[in-house]
C-alpha cells in the first residue's frame, strides 16, 4: 500500500451536554474549555476546531459569554470553526422521526446564522443508527454521513455507501477507533512523529486508494481542548512526504467525493457490535423517560401542530416553538437514553413534562375557540388521524334523567352511550353552629363553590336547612347577598343543617364519527327506545370478552388466550417474568445464578365494565419477587417482596386487538421484569417500526466489539413477528426494547429495568467500562410502574393485515373540548380538516409553514405506492418540497383539491398546501 501524501487532523471536542454531571455543572466546564480555544484561535490564524457538529454548545455557550458571538461569526465565516449541522447529537432510536428532522432542521437554520453549518451528518457517538438516516440527511442536502458505532464486520473501508430503504444512498465516513482516534498524538511533543507513522499506518489499512486521498484523524476526546501548540507540533512532525495539517471536518469533506459510485453498499440501520459498543440497554432503562417522551411527541406532532395548522391560529406558533426545543433537547443521547446520573435523568423528565405542557396548552387555546361554537352541555371532539374514524370516546356528560344516556350529533343522529361511573351528587351534607354561617358563604366565590356552579338555592326556616344546587353550569343573576338576606329573615335556629347537591353526572363511553383530522360535536340526550349499536357489540361473560372480532379468555394462570373468527388462536399470552439484572444503565447482565419469577402465588380477576361498548377486566397476580440481587455473588436475594401486579384487559367494540394497561408497585432492586407472548407460529424474525421505517431484524445480533451481543431491539409504534399459522402485533404508546426469545417462539417486551449504577467498571456482558461507576439510586425506578399496550393477532404479512392502521388508532384516541355555548345553541355540523389515504401511507406531520400547510407522508410499506392528499378546500397550488421546506416540483391538483402523490417504497415525501 502507498503511503498517504496527507493527514487531516481535525481538533475538536465531544461534548456530552449532560450525563454523569447535570447539565449547568457540564456547561460550566464548556465554557471554560471554549473559552480557551477561542483565544487560542484569536491569536493564531493556524488553529481550527470542530465543534461536534451540534448547535446546542454554541448556543449554551453564548448564552453565558455572548460578548463572544461577533468572534464566533467570523471564526465561523472564515471556515475555522466548524459547526452543525444538528441542533443537538441525539439518540436515534429513542425519539420520534419527526424529532430528528426538528433537531437537524433547527441546528442548520442556526448555523446558518453563525455564517453556515458543517455540510456533514456527523453521528459520532450514538449508540447505532437508524435505517432512514441516509433518506434524512439527502432531503436535507447532505451527501455525508460521518459514523462510528454499528457499522457491521463486512465494511472494511473508510467509505460505504450507507443506503435507506427507498433506495437513497449517502456517502458515509467511518471513522477506525472513534471520534478520538488520533486522541493522544501531542500528548508529548517528543513523540507526534512516531505516534503520527503509527496512526497513518493504522488509518491507512482503510483505504484500497493508497495514497490518493487526505486521511482523517479525529484529534479530540470527551469535554477536551487541543494542545495549543498543535500547529507547531505537527509542523515539526517528519513522515517521509506526508503531510500533517490542521483542519476542520469541513475541510476533510471537501476534499471527498459526494458520489456513492463504486463504494460497498451497507443497507438499512447500522446496529452491529462487531467494531464498538452500541449499549443496548439504554433502551429500556428509567422507562418512564421513553414514555414521557413518546406522550410529549404525540401531543406536539399529532394533535397540537396539526390543530393550529388547520384551523389557523397563528398566536401559538411560540408555544409550539418553546415544545419542539424541550423535546429536541430531551432527544440528547445521554438524556433521553437514561445512562446518566440522577440529576440528569430528573432534569430530562422535567424538560418532557414542559413539552408536553406546552402542546396541550397548545391544544387547550385552540379548541377552545372552536368549541365556542358548542352549547356549554356539549363537545368537541377533535379526530387526530388522517382519515374519517368511529372512534370511542370517554366524556363527562349530565344525566338524562331517569333514562338511559346517548349522544346526539349535528344531523339528530343519536348513539348508545354506556356508562362508566357516576359521579357522587351529594357533596356536603354538614350541621354547622348559626355563628358560623358567615364562614360558610365565604365558600362562595360569585358562583362557584366546590368546583362548580350554583344553579339553585333554597332556605327552610322550618327544618333549618340551606341548599345549594350545583352543576357545571350555574345561574348568571345569582348574588350571594340574596341567600345572607334570606338567612337573617328565617329566624333564630342554634344550629343549620347545609347541604351541597351536585346535579347527577356520568361518566359514558361512545362511538363517534369524526371527519379526517377535522371536528365534529356532540351533546348527551336521553337514548330513544329501540336505538341500536353500529356495529357488534362487545360482551362478557365470566373471564371471557368477544367483541365478535377478537376473543380474549382469562385462563387461570392469569394469561390470555386470544382467538379470531378465522380460527387463528394464541395461549400463554401476557405472562410476567421477573429475572435479575446486575448490569448498568448501559447493558443488561443476569446475575451467574440467576432465578427467573414467572408463576403467580395467587390469581383472580374482577370485571370492571360489562359493554355493550368497552368492556374491562382486571386480571390480579401476586408474585414474590427477589428484594435485589448480589453483583459480588452473582445471585439473587433470599428475602422476598410481596408484588401485586394487574393487567387491565380493555376490548372496545370494533377493534381487532386488546388492549392492556399493567401496574405494579415496584419495591424491588436489580431486576428485569418482561412481558411474555408466545406466538401463534415460530417466527425467523421480527418487524418493529421505528422512524419512517419497519425493520426486518432476525434472531441473532452481530458481536465482536467488546460487548455481548444479545439480541434486544428497539422498537416505536409497534413489533409483530410470526409464522405460516399465524402472527403477533404488539402496540405500542412509546420506544421500547423487545427480544424475539425462546428460538423465535415469544416475543418478550421489556417493562422494567431496574439498575443501581450507571456504569460498572467490571461487567459480565461487556469488557470495559461505558461511563463512570457512579450510584444511580433512582434508576432502580422504584414505586408505581405503568404500561401502556395492545395486542393484535392476525395472518399473513404484517403490511396487509392492518397493523399499521391498528398503530393509528390505538395510538391517537379522539380529543374532546368542553363547549361553552348557550345550552339553546345549535351543534355546528362535521368539519374536515384534511384527509391522506393509500395503501400503507403514514402520516407523521402536519404544520403551518409560512402561510402554507405542510405535511409529511411516508410510504410505510414494501412496495410502492400513492398518497391521496384531499385538502377539503380549494387550493391556490401544491409543491412537493424537501425536509427544510424548500420548494421542489408542483404537483396536479384537481378542483377538488385533491393531490395525487406517487411514491417509492419507504419514500419520506414532504407536501406544501397553499389554501385559496
Amino acid at each position: 500500500m502507498a503511503e498517504p501524501t496527507e493527514i487531516i487532523v481535525v481538533p475538536h471536542t465531544h461534548w456530552d451536554r449532560e450525563w454523569y454531571e447535570p447539565f449547568q455543572r457540564f456547561r460550566l466546564r464548556l465554557v471554560a474549555l471554549l473559552d480557551e480555544v477561542f483565544e487560542r484561535m484569536e491569536r493564531d490564524p493556524r488553529q481550527r476546531f470542530t465543534l461536534d457538529g451540534q448547535l446546542a454548545a454554541v448556543d449554551d455557550y453564548l448564552e453565558v459569554r455572548p460578548e463572544r458571538r461577533e468572534q464566533v461569526l467570523a471564526l465561523v465565516r472564515a471556515g475555522r470553526l466548524a459547526v452543525g449541522p444538528w441542533q443537538i447529537l441525539l439518540d436515534e432510536f429513542l425519539c420520534s422521526g419527526e424529532n430528528i428532522v426538528r433537531n437537524l432542521e433547527r441546528g442548520l437554520a442556526r448555523s446558518a446564522e453563525l455564517g453556515g453549518a458543517m455540510p456533514v451528518g456527523y453521528l459520532p457517538d450514538m449508540f447505532g443508527h437508524i435505517a432512514q438516516m441516509p433518506q434524512i440527511l439527502a432531503g436535507a442536502g447532505l451527501a455525508h454521513a460521518c459514523v462510528f458505532r454499528g457499522v457491521p464486520d463486512r465494511v472494511r473501508t473508510h467509505a460505504f455507501a450507507w443506503q435507506a430503504p427507498d433506495g437513497t444512498a449517502v456517502r458515509a465516513e467511518y471513522l477506525p477507533g472513534g471520534y478520538g482516534n488520533a486522541a493522544g498524538l501531542m500528548d508529548d511533543a517528543a513523540l507526534v512523529t512516531r505516534r503520527a507513522t503509527d496512526l497513518a499506518a493504522r488509518l491507512g489499512a482503510w483505504r484500497p486508494d493508497g495514497g490518493g486521498s487526505p486521511i482523517l484523524a479525529m484529534y479530540g476526546t470527551d469535554h477536551a481542548a487541543p494542545a495549543p501548540d498543535a500547529p507547531d507540533l505537527l509542523a515539526a512532525a517528519d513522515l517521509d512526504g506526508t503531510r500533517l495539517r490542521l483542519g476542520t471536518l469541513a475541510e476533510y469533506f471537501a476534499t471527498q467525493p459526494t458520489t456513492v459510485d463504486g463504494l460497498p453498499v451497507v443497507a438499512g440501520e447500522l446496529r452491529s457490535h462487531a467494531r464498538a459498543n452500541i449499549l443496548p440497554g439504554v433502551i429500556s432503562v428509567r422507562a418512564h423517560l421513553k414514555q414521557a417522551m413518546g406522550r410529549a411527541e404525540r401531543r406536539v406532532e399529532r394533535y397540537a401542530e396539526p390543530l393550529a395548522a388547520l384551523w389557523h391560529d397563528p398566536s401559538v406558533q411560540r408555544f409550539l416553538d418553546m415544545a419542539w426545543t424541550r423535546l429536541i433537547d430531551a432527544s440528547c443521547h445521554d438524556s433521553v437514553t437514561g445512562c446518566g446520573c440522577d440529576e440528569t435523568a430528573e432534569q430530562v423528565a422535567a424538560r418532557l413534562a414542559e413539552a408536553d405542557q406546552l402542546g396541550r396548552a397548545v391544544c387547550d387555546l385552540v379548541g377552545a375557540r372552536l368549541a365556542a361554537a358548542v352549547p356549554h352541555d356539549g363537545y368537541l371532539l377533535f379526530n387526530p388521524s388522517p382519515t374519517p374514524r368511529t372512534a370511542l370516546v370517554r366524556l363527562d356528560v349530565e344525566a338524562p334523567g331517569d333514562a338511559a344516556p346517548g349522544l346526539a350529533g349535528a344531523d339528530g343522529r343519536v348513539v348508545t352511550a354506556q356508562v362508566l361511573d357516576r359521579a357522587r351528587t351529594l357533596l356536603a351534607d354538614d350541621l354547622v353552629p348559626t355563628a358560623e354561617l358567615p364562614a360558610v358563604l365565604t365558600r362562595v366565590h360569585g358562583r362557584e363553590l366546590y368546583g362548580q356552579e350554583i344553579t339553585r338555592w333554597s332556605v327552610s326556616p322550618a327544618d333549618a336547612t340551606l341548599t345549594f344546587e350545583v352543576a357545571r353550569h350555574g345561574d348568571p343573576a345569582f348574588d350571594v347577598e340574596d341567600v345572607r338576606l334570606a338567612l337573617a329573615d328565617a329566624g333564630q335556629s342554634d344550629r343549620w343543617r347545609v347541604r351541597i347537591v351536585a346535579a347527577p353526572r356520568l361518566t359514558v363511553a361512545a362511538l363517534v364519527d369524526v371527519p379526517a383530522l377535522g371536528h365534529a360535536a356532540v351533546r348527551p340526550v336521553a337514548l330513544p327506545a329501540g336505538a341500536a349499536m353500529a356495529s357488534g357489540p362487545v360482551t362478557v361473560d365470566d373471564r371471557i370478552m368477544d367483541n365478535g372480532l377478537l376473543r380474549v379468555e382469562v385462563v387461570e394462570d392469569g394469561t390470555l388466550r386470544l382467538s379470531t373468527p378465522d380460527g387463528l388462536s394464541v395461549d400463554g399470552v401476557g405472562r410476567i417474568v421477573d429475572g435479575g439484572d446486575v448490569g448498568d444503565s448501559y447493558n443488561y447482565a443476569p446475575p451467574a445464578a440467576d432465578e427467573l419469577i414467572d408463576k403467580p402465588r395467587a390469581v383472580r380477576t374482577v370485571v370492571r365494565h360489562e359493554g355493550p361498548i368497552v368492556a374491562v377486566v382486571d386480571v390480579v397476580r401476586e408474585y414474590r419477587w427477589p428484594v435485589a440481587a448480589d453483583v459480588d455473588a452473582g445471585s439473587r436475594a433470599v428475602d422476598r417482596e410481596a408484588i401485586t401486579v394487574t393487567t387491565r384487559v380493555e376490548l372496545r367494540t370494533g377493534e381487532r386487538f386488546a388492549r392492556l394497561h399493567i401496574d405494579f408497585d415496584n419495591r424491588c432492586d436489580d431486576h428485569r421484569v418482561r412481558l411474555h407472548l408466545p406466538l401463534p407460529s415460530p417466527a425467523r424474525s421480527s418487524y418493529a417500526e421505528g422512524q419512517f421505517a419497519v425493520v426486518e431484524r432476525g434472531l441473532t445480533a452481530e458481536g465482536g466489539g467488546g460487548e455481548v451481543p444479545l439480541p434486544t431491539f428497539p422498537a416505536s409504534g409497534f413489533v409483530a413477528a410470526g409464522g405460516p399459522e399465524g402472527s403477533l402485533a404488539v402496540v405500542l404508546t412509546q420506544p421500547t426494547e423487545y427480544e424475539l426469545a425462546d428460538s423465535g417462539r415469544e416475543l418478550a417486551i421489556t417493562l422494567l429495568r431496574s439498575i443501581g449504577m450507571l456504569s460498572r467498571n467490571r461487567h459480565a456482558l461487556r469488557d470495559e467500562p461505558a461511563g463512570p461507576q457512579l450510584p444511580t439510586p433512582l434508576a432502580q425506578c422504584r414505586g408505581g410502574r405503568s404500561i401502556e399496550l395492545a395486542i393484535l393477532p392476525f395472518r399473513g404479512a404484517w403490511h396487509e393485515a392492518g397493523v399499521v392502521e391498528a398503530t393509528e388508532a390505538y395510538r391517537h384516541e379522539l380529543l374532546a373540548f368542553p363547549g361553552t355555548s348557550e345550552p339553546s345553541t345549535v351543534l355546528p355540523a362535521p368539519v374536515a380538516g384534511l384527509a391522506v389515504d393509500g395503501p400503507g401511507v403514514a402520516l407523521t406531520s402536519v404544520r403551518d409553514r409560512g402561510g402554507r400547510t405542510e405535511l409529511r407522508v411516508v410510504a410505510q410499506t414494501p412496495a410502492d405506492t400513492t398518497a391521496v392528499i384531499r385538502a377539503g378546500r380549494a387550493l391556490r397550488g401544491a409543491w412537493r418540497v424537501d425536509l427544510l421546506g424548500r420548494a421542489g416540483a408542483q404537483l396536479v391538483v384537481d378542483g377538488d383539491g385533491i393531490v395525487r402523490l406517487p411514491l417509492r417504497a419507504w419514500e419520506i415525501a414532504t407536501v406544501q398546501l397553499d389554501p385559496a
